[in-house]
């Protein structure tokens, strides 16, 4: 199973108005049209078997809205996590009703949220999301949004894995994007999970393998960030990289499908 670990979609609605923004700040365009249909198309023309959606709530009253809205889509091609935002009254009560949806994990965005990530909030309720089992997934490194201002960097993630000891954190973006080498320096083999996402195609692929083997092909998972990555384009990367065949089957889907609780990954 190939399961790319970090994609976006909106309400059809909204869907245009949103990624006409975010392609203005991102100065990029998508390889969808951020609708659930557009993704869905593109993850089966890939020969991708599942998109992980990672929904964002920017602000607390969108915590309703958006996890009912993600909550339909919760089997083949896409499943979608849920998402809290760490103003939110009442978060243990938040994270249950989480749970309770059926959700397997949560995002988090310290950019779009507008906290940094080694804030006491975020240690809250990465932790009380380790004691339900959650996956926590959360966009690291640096953001078109404010690259001078980046709210989850390399040094921040270490003090919250040594604080929280999340057993399912994932690190977008290799742990950190644009800012590797402080990956290498303070999270590299600590407790934690990265997923490729957006950078496949402009990492130092000799970085990336380096950091591959010495963090661990286990605890790294395949992504786009669709539909700023093309799901085609970053399979083709990946397969003509100098993996070995069980670290390539590891981080198309194997560590994914486990980290979900899969019962099978065919």
């Amino acid at each position: 199973m190939i399961i790319d670990f970090h994609t976006h979609m909106f309400p059809d609605k909204i869907a245009k108005g949103t990624i006409d923004f975010l392609a203005s700040v991102c100065k990029t365009n998508p390889y969808t049209d951020g609708t659930y249909e557009g993704l869905k198309k593109e993850t089966l023309a890939s020969g991708v078997d599942l998109s992980v959606v990672l929904p964002i709530v920017t602000k607390p009253s969108q915590f309703e809205s958006i996890n009912t809205f993600a909550s339909h889509y919760q089997e083949r091609p896409v499943l979608s996590f849920g998402s809290i935002h760490p103003d939110c009254e009442n978060y243990k009560e938040k994270l249950l009703q989480i749970k309770e949806m059926g959700f397997k994990g949560i995002k988090l965005h310290p950019d779009y949220q507008g906290v940094y990530f080694n804030d006491i909030r975020y240690k809250r309720i990465i932790s009380f999301a380790s004691e339900l089992d959650l996956i926590i997934s959360v966009h690291a490194g640096a953001d078109p949004k404010c690259p001078d201002d980046i709210h989850c960097t390399p040094f921040m993630s270490a003090e919250v894995i040594r604080d929280t000891k999340a057993p399912k954190l994932v690190l977008a973006h290799m742990g950190g994007n644009e800012q590797w080498d402080e990956v290498e320096k303070y999270l590299v083999g600590r407790q934690v999970y990265f997923d490729t996402g957006v950078v496949l195609d402009k990492m130092p692929m000799e970085q990336f393998l380096r950091i591959v083997r010495t963090h661990g092909a286990d605890r790294i998972f395949f992504a786009t960030d669709s539909p700023w990555g093309g799901q085609k384009e970053f399979l083709e990367i990946i397969r003509r990289m100098p993996l070995a065949d069980d670290e390539r089957k590891k981080i198309l889907g194997e560590n994914a499908c486990k980290l979900l609780g899969f019962t099978s990954c065919r």
